[in-house]
């Protein structure tokens, strides 16, 4: 029995061999391109808390109206407007952390009731301009 087993080890390192994949070459270049636009993409996570969530007739301009009045409350405060058939969400906010979401969230939910607090991905956006290269191949980049 243990001949068996080992005639079974050697033959299974016996096959080893390269696997080569052939395809498209415009499907490889999509593939590059898409790895390198998210190497260039630097996000962090996030929290919003989402104000409404509006569907319906007129829900479009409801929901331009609402952030515009939420602007006037607390103009410190950004406010997006999300689009995801059939509904126009609100969310306010950039928070790095949830406990800080939830304490705005606090603050608002009697003129805002039915707030929730929603994860979220905010892209970084770097001020390239005044980063000096360290060396000369660090310019290339």
């Amino acid at each position: 029995m243990a001949a068996l087993l080992m005639a079974g080890a050697v033959s299974a390192q016996t096959r080893k061999g390269k696997v080569e994949i052939t395809g498209d070459v415009q499907v490889s270049e999509l593939v590059k391109k898409h790895i390198e636009f998210n190497e260039r993409m630097r996000t962090v996570p996030g929290y919003r808390v989402q104000i409404a969530a509006l569907s319906g007739a007129n829900s479009r301009d409801q929901a331009f109206e609402l952030k515009r009045k939420f602007k006037e409350e607390y103009p410190e405060v950004e406010v997006y407007i999300v689009f995801t058939e059939p509904n126009f969400r609100i969310k306010v906010g950039d928070f790095t952390s949830k406990l800080d979401a939830y304490v705005f969230m606090q603050r608002i939910k009697d003129r805002y009731p039915g707030t929730i607090v929603k994860e979220n991905v905010y892209p970084i956006h770097l001020d390239w301009s005044n980063i000096v290269p360290e060396t000369d191949a660090d310019a290339d980049l």
